[in-house]
């Protein structure tokens, strides 16, 4: 899929460039094409983004569900990594399909996802929360990744019935 994205891409480059080399078109449709070009290549490598299966480096959301987590320690040879599978929460609901993230590792946070998947393989749900560091606002572009997040994760309370 992304090898036809990226063709698909690189077709449209080249007919763009051929427009703009060897057509009568007057300057303003010229400078209208690249434009529309341009727009769309970040148009379809963000729809690319969203669909690839691949663990997304966007920050984690606010409030989550932790489904699971593979750690990847570091070595020699790789800066090591925290893969997330987690489950956003909108409006106190779960979202429609959970989603994978890949975080830079971090030793307290290998040690908190370890302590929430123990919780999590005894039946215990895990709430997870992640918070821009203090000083670290903005646009969400400014600042990928989630080494600039705080994240806490909790046992999700259990639903209380109402008596009868």
């Amino acid at each position: 899929m992304t090898l036809a994205v990226t063709m698909g891409l690189v077709l449209l480059a080249a007919l763009a460039v051929l427009a703009l080399l060897w057509s009568h078109w007057p300057m303003w449709l010229r400078a209208l094409l690249v434009a529309g070009v341009t727009v769309f290549f970040f148009w379809a490598e963000d729809a690319a983004h969203q669909l690839s299966g691949w663990p997304s480096a966007d920050a984690l959301p606010e409030r989550f569900v932790l489904l699971a987590a593979v750690i990847e320690e570091p070595t020699t040879k790789s800066p090591g990594a925290l893969f997330v599978w987690a489950q956003a929460l909108e409006n106190g609901k779960p979202s429609r399909a959970p989603r994978a993230y890949q975080l830079p590792y971090a030793k307290d946070l290998h040690a908190l996802l370890n302590e929430g998947m123990k919780k999590a393989r005894q039946g215990v749900t895990q709430l997870g929360t992640a918070e821009p560091k203090a000083g670290k606002r903005g646009p969400s572009w400014l600042r990928p990744g989630s080494d600039e997040q705080v994240v806490k994760i909790r046992d999700l309370p259990v639903a209380q019935l109402p008596e009868k």
